[in-house]
């Protein structure tokens, strides 16, 4: 019999005994065993910091987006790796898929995310703050990586993505992981991290794997770890509750399964395509993953003439839908994960039954292909019809983790939104509908009590990801019932794993700091010009100062000849009356256009681009006869990778344009963007 084992302190053990058995979905084999009794969490934790930790804090933001950039492209490599044994938990293809190529691309999405970030091991948060009159006393914010461990509890019903789209982010943060997946599909989670040590990509102890029940794996944290909780909201609040993790304010970020809500819009009848939209989306929700989806639509939610519509059309659905073994190429709809889920899903199916009523599914009377129902964890898909959703109110409290859903009326949208809301708070709502102050009225409303709302209609529907596809570059979370927390949102996700720390000091002290010029350090003359040295060979801070311009209305004329702006307060002096306008004034573009012209080295050196313009503002009215010059500062650095061996190995520099007139005062800024050739070639 296999045995399912943990990978702690650098090598796979396994734990005392045996705490839980692992059969297959299908047949209803034996196919392992799980344990981690007996396993020290104290030194694992010991172990992540100060080897996994030390490691990723030492690396920067690039060098973390190419580790996860180089994991997700080894995976992909050996995907069909992970499918077999992905069937033994009921998965379809499509289900696997969603699972498999759906985690490894949340690899993909939070590797990109490096471009958002600089090129250091921290993270230089928002803008400056002036703290003093002369400006000697600035301050500024920084996010380091916090020095504990993210711990991530997760559910059942996906053993591969529930785990890759966690650990993406705190990777990418800096933080090691210790993952504890739900030991009754432990054994995919596994196989998975087994690829994952396997290639040596990541340092290690970065990443660890406990694959039983894990009890006592939170009694050692502390304020710099984070736990994130994929589960039940009953298991969520009891572990978010536990002495430890009050006492010592250890982040704990909860995503429970929700009771979450799709509304058919008054608009979307009957031969329309968003009525039918609406239908194959209700029915792709409960058949996918068997309906084994935190983010899966239980409460369908429709106006009241369409009831009998809805209920017709979703039925036929359902019944072509072929329930059985994966690999028959006609199934769609695979086993529940465990026969376990199968007697939590008739407990909750029963106290449904109390209220409303059955107008498809059978739990007793249901085909199975290429399979034993009597052996595999199979359940029929069940529909529900909740005449009086008010008053019959238990849909709107239990949850049938499984293909269960329930349709109701409303009367108008504020009747919709209301019924949404008594979900006490959801991860997901959804509303089919072509017009768009129905989805504004729907979304503006609805908010507050949704982590996430998808309006579908067909303008979108080709390229839908769909109502229970959470997106690694947006907060997947929900408030109340759903938990109260989020997870991925892009960079929001990162940061969570980090510390956020107010600084105060000098102008020069925070440069050096931040790595990231700030007005009033020092500005050394660069020699010689900027544009004649490499990527490497430029400092943060170092400054061309041009030669002088004074402009003339001639220069006025003539860059409105060239742009076609011959805006009045340019061209007209006579139409200044009423402006803060004193005479014809130069245009902001000119004042922009000549300070290039005065800090450009002509010559062909490293700087191979320009490409770009960040923050530019014009602060001070230019008239004919006003003198400027610029400072050309870099401020900040920023490196890139080679795509390819033949690729020019460059990074990215932001440069401060600072242009300035007689007085010293400064009449125009921006930020401009170059992209430099690098010194070694080889990197």
């Amino acid at each position: 019999m296999t045995t399912i084992q943990n990978y702690v302190l650098g090598k796979w053990v396994s734990g005392e005994g045996v705490e839980t058995e692992h059969f297959n979905a299908i047949t209803g084999e034996k196919i392992s065993e799980v344990s981690s009794k007996g396993l020290d969490y104290k030194a694992i934790r010991d172990y992540a910091i100060k080897n996994g930790g030390t490691a990723l804090r030492k690396m920067t933001f690039q060098e973390r987006g190419l580790m996860l950039k180089s994991l997700a492209l080894h995976l992909l490599s050996i995907k069909k790796e992970f499918y077999k044994l992905s069937a033994a938990t009921g998965a379809t293809k499509i289900d696997s898929w969603i699972d498999i190529e759906g985690g490894i691309g949340n690899l993909f999405a939070n590797a990109s995310l490096r471009r958002q970030f600089p090129d250091l091991p921290y993270y230089v948060d928002g803008d400056t703050v002036p703290l003093s009159k002369g400006g000697s006393f600035i301050g500024h914010h920084i996010m380091v990586p916090k020095e504990g461990v993210a711990i991530h509890i997760n559910a059942f019903n996906f053993p591969i993505w529930g785990m890759l789209e966690k650990i993406a982010v705190n990777l990418m943060a800096g933080v090691p992981a210790i993952v504890k997946p739900s030991e009754y599909t432990s054994y995919l989670t596994e196989l998975m991290v087994k690829a994952i040590i396997d290639s040596k990509i990541l340092p290690e102890g970065a990443l660890q794997l406990v694959a039983g029940k894990g009890h006592g794996i939170l009694d050692h944290l502390t304020n710099q770890d984070v736990v994130t909780f994929t589960g039940s909201a009953k298991t969520g609040r009891m572990l978010k509750s536990l002495p430890n993790i009050v006492e010592n304010s250890v982040p704990f970020n909860m995503e429970a399964d929700s009771l979450n809500a799709s509304i058919l819009g008054e608009d979307a009848v009957p031969g329309t395509a968003e009525f039918d939209i609406f239908i194959k989306e209700v029915h792709r929700e409960m058949t996918v993953k068997a309906g084994q989806k935190c983010t899966a639509v239980r409460r369908i939610i429709v106006p009241e003439k369409l009831m009998d519509d809805v209920q017709e059309a979703l039925s036929k659905r359902l019944a072509k839908t072929v329930i059985g073994d994966p690999a028959n190429e006609n199934v769609r709809m695979g086993a529940l994960a465990t026969p376990l889920q199968v007697e939590r899903l008739k407990e909750n199916l029963s106290i449904l039954m109390e209220e409303q009523n059955v107008v498809f599914g059978d739990l007793d009377n249901f085909d199975v292909v290429d399979a034993d129902k009597n052996k595999g964890a199979f359940c029929s898909p069940i529909l529900f019809r909740n005449d009086k959703p008010y008053e019959k109110t238990k849909v709107h409290d239990v949850e049938c983790f499984g293909p269960v859903s329930t349709i109701m009326p409303y009367k108008n949208l504020d009747d919709a939104i209301a019924l949404a809301k008594m979900g006490k708070g959801s991860l997901v709502s959804s509303i089919i509908t072509a017009d768009d102050k129905i989805a504004t009225e729907y979304v503006v409303n609805a908010a507050s009590m949704h982590g996430r709302i998808l309006v579908l209609n067909e303008r979108c529907a080709k390229e839908s990801t769909g109502h229970g596809s959470p997106m690694p570059l947006l907060t997947h979370g929900g408030p109340g019932r759903a938990g109260g927390g989020e997870e991925m949102g892009g960079k929001r996700g990162v940061l969570h794993y980090m510390q956020r720390t107010a600084i105060q000091g000098h102008p020069q002290t925070i440069t050096a700091i931040t790595q990231q010029f700030q007005i009033g350090a020092d500005q050394p003359e660069a020699m010689p010009h900027v544009f004649r040295k490499h990527f490497e060979e430029l400092k943060v801070g170092e400054t061309v100062f041009t030669h002088k311009h004074t402009v003339t209305e001639t220069d006025i004329t003539n860059f409105a000849n060239v742009s076609g702006d011959n805006f009045y307060a340019h061209m007209d002096a006579t139409s200044l009356d009423g402006t803060i306008f004193e005479e014809r004034v130069a245009h902001g573009y000119f004042l922009l256009s000549k300070a290039a012209g005065l800090f450009v080295d002509p010559k062909k050196g490293p700087v191979l681009l320009n490409y770009g313009i960040d923050e530019c503002r014009f602060t001070k009215p230019v008239y004919p006869g006003t003198t400027i010059g610029v400072r050309f500062t870099v401020k900040e650095k920023i490196n890139q990778e080679k795509k390819s061996d033949d690729d020019i190995a460059k990074g990215i520099v932001k440069f401060l344009v600072d242009i300035y007139d007689q007085e010293g005062e400064t009449v125009g800024i921006a930020t401009i963007l170059t992209m430099v050739k690098k010194l070694d070639q080889s990197k």
